[in-house]
C-alpha cells in the first residue's frame, strides 16, 4: 500500500467525521463502516421491555439496610440486627433472610423476631413471617450504558405468628426503581402500600411506606483494602404516612448512615459486611427511636 492511497483514505475518514459532526442527515443514509456500524438490538421479553446490557442483577446495587431490597438475586442468605434506643427503652430487631431467583423473579422468606425493653418490662416474639416476590417490568440503558433504570413490581404478605408482637396480617403491593448513573453512584427507590388485618386498633391501618438508598461504589484499585472488593458508602431513607383509620397527620421518617464492605469470595460464596448508623428525621420518629445501630452480613451464592 503506497503513501498516496493511505493519504486518500485518511482524508475521506476525515471528511467523513467532519460530516457526521455537522449533523448532516444524508450520512445516515450512507453504508456504515466496521467502527460506526448499528450493534445488534438489545431489546429482549415481551415487547421489548427488557435490555441485555442493564446491570439489574448483575451486583452493581449495594444491600439495603432499613429499606426493602428491590435487585435480582440469584441466591442470598442474610443475617441482620437492628439495635435501637429511645430514653430508657431500647429494642432488639433479629431478622433472618434467604432470596432465591427464577429468570427475572426473586422470591423471598424473612422471619423477624423482636425484643422491646419498655420500663423494664420485655415484649419478645417472632413478628410476621414475610413472604415476597417481587420483578421487573421495564428496562432503559442509554446509549454508551451511562442510565441504566429498571422499574419494576413487588408484593409482601405477613402472616401473623400470634406471638406479642404479631397479631395482624399485612399485605403490602409496591412498585420500585433500580437507577444507576456511570459506574458509581446508585439510586434504589420503593414506594408501598401496606394493609393491616386482623384484631386490634392496627386491624384496618392502611400505611404508605417508601423508602431511598443511595449509594456510590468504589472499587479495590481505587481504594485497596485487603480482601475487600468494593467498599460501598450507603445513605437510606425510611418512611412511613398513615392513611385510613390512622392519623393523616403522621409521617415518621428515618435516616441511616451506613457501608457496605463486598468482600473477597470464598469459593461459591461472597460474604458482605455492612454496618450503619440509624437516627430519626422528624418528631415522629424520634419518639420512637433516639440513636440506632444496624448490623447485617450477607452470604451471596
Amino acid at each position: 500500500m503506497n503513501l498516496k492511497y493511505c493519504l486518500s483514505i485518511s482524508l475521506l475518514s476525515l471528511a467523513s467525521s467532519l460530516h457526521l459532526l455537522a449533523g448532516d442527515t444524508d450520512s445516515a443514509t450512507s453504508a456504515p463502516s466496521v467502527s460506526t456500524a448499528i450493534p445488534a438490538d438489545m431489546r429482549y421479553g415481551p415487547f421489548g421491555l427488557f435490555d441485555h446490557q442493564s446491570g439489574y442483577g448483575q451486583g452493581i446495587f449495594p444491600e439495603p439496610f432499613l429499606v426493602d431490597d428491590s435487585d435480582l438475586e440469584t441466591g442470598e442468605f442474610r443475617i441482620d440486627w437492628l439495635h435501637t434506643k429511645a430514653g430508657d427503652e431500647h429494642a432488639d430487631l433479629f431478622t433472618e433472610e434467604i432470596e432465591k431467583g427464577f429468570g427475572l423473579v426473586t422470591l423471598e422468606i424473612e422471619v423477624p423476631e423482636e425484643r422491646d425493653f419498655v420500663a423494664g418490662t420485655k415484649v419478645s416474639g417472632f413478628d410476621n413471617i414475610n413472604l415476597g416476590a417481587r420483578a421487573p417490568f421495564y428496562q432503559y440503558v442509554s446509549p454508551g450504558g451511562f442510565v441504566d433504570t429498571t422499574f419494576g413490581t413487588a408484593v409482601e404478605a405477613g402472616v401473623p405468628t400470634n406471638s406479642q408482637v404479631s397479631k395482624n396480617a399485612e399485605l403490602v403491593p409496591k412498585l420500585f426503581n433500580d437507577l444507576a448513573l456511570g459506574s458509581s453512584f446508585t439510586l434504589q427507590s420503593i414506594v408501598g402500600y401496606s394493609m393491616l388485618y386482623g384484631p386490634g386498633s392496627l386491624g384496618g391501618l392502611n400505611t404508605l411506606e417508601y423508602g431511598f438508598v443511595f449509594g456510590y461504589t468504589i472499587p479495590h484499585k481505587l481504594l485497596p483494602i485487603p480482601d475487600v472488593q468494593q467498599l460501598i458508602p450507603v445513605f437510606e431513607l425510611q418512611g412511613y404516612k398513615e392513611l385510613d383509620n390512622g392519623d393523616a397527620s403522621f409521617n415518621e421518617l428515618l435516616g441511616n448512615a451506613a457501608v457496605r464492605f463486598n468482600l473477597d469470595s470464598t469459593g461459591p460464596i461472597q460474604p458482605r459486611l455492612g454496618i450503619g448508623v440509624v437516627f430519626p428525621l422528624d418528631n415522629a420518629a424520634r419518639e420512637e427511636v433516639h440513636r440506632g445501630v444496624y448490623t447485617s452480613l450477607v452470604f451471596e451464592y
